[in-house]
């Protein structure tokens, strides 16, 4: 048998109208793994592109924290409220409700102590009165070193990183808190209402202290003390501007 070797293909001898059909077409067929252009997501924490902005209007929005007393001598002690009217920031949100974001700060050194209606509001736990001594010495305590360390941590941050839509019809937010400049993470019920104008966010949630990196009130070596589990109470009303996000 012969034995056929396959020629090498000679460029030369190629017609020159056939090299140029088969050079434009490589140069001009498309990668399909190129053409496909994936589609823009907003990075965990922002809020997509050309989300309406609501601004927080803190006349009408409220944060709240309730705090027991515990220990052995906790008859000695008050139940208290802690409460911010003060919050500031903003509330972005797409056609979906889970890209809604926020962003809320509020002074450390504005939060106020047993206020006699939110008390009255509070529930059962919390009707008895507070001497005026005792609510000045909660709210030095609450501001001192050993606790929020007011003088060198301003401000407290609220951040929402994601949302998860529930069947209750409540949303699921991962926060960042940002707290003694450190930043911890929670997750939050938060139930919404909003139309073209107006935006309210509200919910409640127990919160450990421990969680946040605080340590609990302690005093009488322990026999006076301040439990560490907390509830959280908030209504954030906000109010639509003109301001649009863009690329």
């Amino acid at each position: 048998m012969r034995n056929f070797r396959r020629r090498p293909i000679d460029c030369l001898r190629i017609p020159t109208a056939l090299l140029a059909l088969l050079l434009t077409h490589c140069a001009t067929s498309p990668n399909p793994q190129q053409s496909r252009q994936p589609a823009t997501v907003p990075a965990p924490g922002e809020p997509a592109t050309g989300a309406r902005v609501y601004q927080i209007d803190s006349t009408r929005s409220l944060l709240q924290v309730l705090v027991y007393r515990g220990g052995k001598l906790a008859a000695l002690g008050h139940n208290h409220v802690v409460a911010s009217h003060d919050l500031t920031g903003s509330v972005t949100r797409s056609d979906s409700l889970t890209a809604t974001r926020f962003d809320i700060r509020f002074p450390v050194s504005a939060l106020t102590v047993d206020e006699p209606e939110l008390r009255h509001q509070a529930g059962a736990e919390f009707q008895a009165e507070v001497p005026q001594n005792a609510r000045d010495g909660t709210r030095r305590n609450m501001l001192s070193t050993a606790l929020l360390d007011a003088d060198r941590f301003a401000e407290i941050r609220l951040r929402a990183v994601d949302v998860i839509a529930m069947p209750t019809g409540l949303y699921d937010v991962g926060m960042d808190v940002v707290i003694k400049g450190q930043t911890r993470q929670l997750r939050v019920p938060v139930r919404l209402a909003l139309d073209a104008s107006h935006l309210t966010a509200s919910g409640e949630l127990e919160v450990l202290q421990s969680d946040l990196g605080l340590t609990p009130f302690t005093a009488l070596l322990g026999a006076l003390t301040v439990e560490n589990r907390m509830v959280v109470r908030f209504q954030i009303f906000a109010v639509a501007t003109d301001i649009a996000t863009s690329d």
